[in-house]
Order: C-alpha cells, then sequence, then structure tokens
C-alpha cells in the first residue's frame, strides 16, 4: 500500500502552523506627536524618577502592570504637557502619546506605534476624541465613558488604561511642576 498525501491536508496543516506576521505600523514621530497634540508650544524635556510608590499608585489607578518610563515626557512654557507611553495590546506593545493641559485635562491622544496584526482602529480619530476633556477625576474606563471597538477590544482596554495612568501621573506627580 502506497501512502499518499492528501494535498488539502498539507495545505491546512501550513495554514494552522504558519506563524501570523505582524508588521509595525508608524503612525507618527515623537517630533511629529508635539506638534499635533501641542501645536506652537515649544516644549522642553522634563523625565522624573519614578519611584516604587508612585509606580504603585498609578497602577492601583490603572490596573497597568507594565512599569512606566519616565523618561519620555516633556513641559511646555504654559504648563502643557506631552507624555509618551507604551501598551500592551493583544502580545505587542502600543506606543502612544497624550497632550494635557494645565489643568489636567487630555487635549488629546495619538497613536505612534502600532505592531498588532489586527485591531488597529484605535488608531482612529473618532474613537481617539473620546479622551479630550477627561482628567483624572473622570472614570477613563472601557464600556463606561470610552467605548470599544469590536475586535479590537485588548487594544481599546489596555490603550484607555494607560490613558487613565498618564492622568494619575499628572495629577500626583507633574501638575506641581
Amino acid at each position: 500500500m502506497n501512502w499518499k498525501p492528501n494535498p488539502f491536508a498539507i495545505v491546512g496543516l501550513a495554514m494552522v502552523t504558519a506563524p501570523i506576521i505582524a508588521q509595525a505600523k508608524i503612525y507618527v514621530t515623537a517630533d511629529q506627536v508635539q506638534k499635533i497634540l501641542l501645536p506652537n508650544k515649544q516644549l522642553i524635556k522634563a523625565p522624573i524618577i519614578i519611584t516604587d510608590d508612585l509606580q504603585e499608585r498609578m497602577r492601583l489607578a490603572s490596573s497597568i502592570r507594565y512599569p512606566f518610563q519616565g523618561d519620555r515626557i516633556w513641559k511646555a512654557s504654559d504648563g502643557s504637557w506631552l507624555i509618551i507611553d507604551e501598551v500592551v495590546g493583544k502580545h505587542e506593545m502600543i506606543t502612544y502619546a497624550v497632550g494635557i493641559a494645565p489643568n489636567g485635562s487630555i487635549l488629546g491622544i495619538e497613536i505612534l506605534e502600532y505592531v498588532e496584526s489586527y485591531g488597529y482602529e484605535v488608531a482612529e480619530a473618532q474613537w481617539r476624541k473620546q479622551f479630550v476633556g477627561k482628567s483624572a477625576k473622570d472614570p477613563i474606563k472601557l464600556n463606561q465613558d470610552i467605548q470599544n471597538i469590536g475586535g479590537a477590544t485588548l487594544s481599546c482596554k489596555h490603550i484607555t488604561d494607560g490613558v487613565k495612568r498618564v492622568a494619575v501621573l499628572y495629577d500626583l506627580a507633574l501638575k506641581t511642576k
């Protein structure tokens, strides 16, 4: 008896075992995001040291365990801030920026880099504009004051939690600087 492989089984096996290749999409650079979120403002790099206590307080407010890096923070002379942060999407990191007004309200958010193979809808302006005007006093919670996008739930949740973390960072450490 001669065994002959079924060609459909081979194709099916190849599809199951083939890796899903995600391609990084860079939407804007750090220089471009400064001009978008804080136009006509001169920004000065203002990194801060994130103490264990501050890290824990930010984690409790946002539920994000990935440590915040305090080196990508800029301040404008009027008291506005630009903060670049990262959160995990489903498997890969999402880099985003938050513009904060001198009163602590969010001016806007921008997605800088998105690597996941799906869920990229979080970069659409319609979804991002939900954050404008919110502050640490607002829930900034998915399915509460921020709507979800079907098929992008984890990215939506993690970015929403990340924005909450940045708003809390402003309240705890930046507004007095």
